[in-house]
């Protein structure tokens, strides 16, 4: 890790975070605070933590396209991530409820019922095809999505069990769904 200056604004850290992991830690750890509680304002708690999860996984993934406009400043840079984040979280939110209410579909416990079932039935149509595309996963983030999503294991325990910062674990665990998703796409 490259010696930082306390004062490090935040575009440098950004800019070193391309190639040292340990910038955007602190980066992370300078502004998370921040986009939660801008989050939590907006969306109720679990939604926020995840948001804000995603928020700097996509930061993470997308360093090369941050412009300085706020004079070294990152936070507009992130709220606007998380900003948009929100915003097609909550478009999504009205059109289920908009599809729930023309079927005339209640809401509560018998949506969560219906929804595990149809992740049940789409669990099992895609098994052959997502046990190959989790062999085509690189090590290291098939790892971290099965300590996370199979294991159920918070970030901080994924980070401690691969040996890295647990912004390095939310960004292997993002890239694996991803590129299952990408892939899981083709086979639907």
């Amino acid at each position: 890790m490259k010696l930082m200056r306390a004062m490090t604004t935040d575009a440098e850290l950004i800019r070193q975070a391309r190639n040292d992991p340990a910038a955007f830690g602190m980066l992370y750890r300078r502004h998370a605070a921040s986009v939660h509680s801008f989050l939590r304002g907006r969306a109720p708690d679990r939604v926020a933590a995840e948001l804000t999860a995603e928020t700097f996984a996509q930061a993470a993934l997308s360093l090369k396209r941050f412009r300085d406009e706020m004079d070294g400043s990152g936070l507009p840079w992130l709220y606007g991530i998380a900003r948009n984040l929100l915003r097609t979280y909550y478009e999504r939110e009205r059109i289920e409820s908009k599809a729930r209410e023309r079927l005339g579909v209640p809401s509560g416990a018998y949506e969560v019922e219906l929804h595990e079932a149809n992740a049940r039935v789409d669990a099992e149509r895609l098994a052959p095809e997502l046990s190959l595309a989790l062999d085509t996963l690189p090590t290291a983030q098939r790892k971290a999505l099965e300590l996370r999503v199979i294991e159920q294991l918070p970030y901080r325990e994924v980070a401690l069990s691969l040996g890295c910062s647990e912004v390095a674990a939310r960004v292997r665990v993002t890239r694996a769904i991803d590129s299952l998703s990408r892939l899981l796409k083709g086979a639907s």
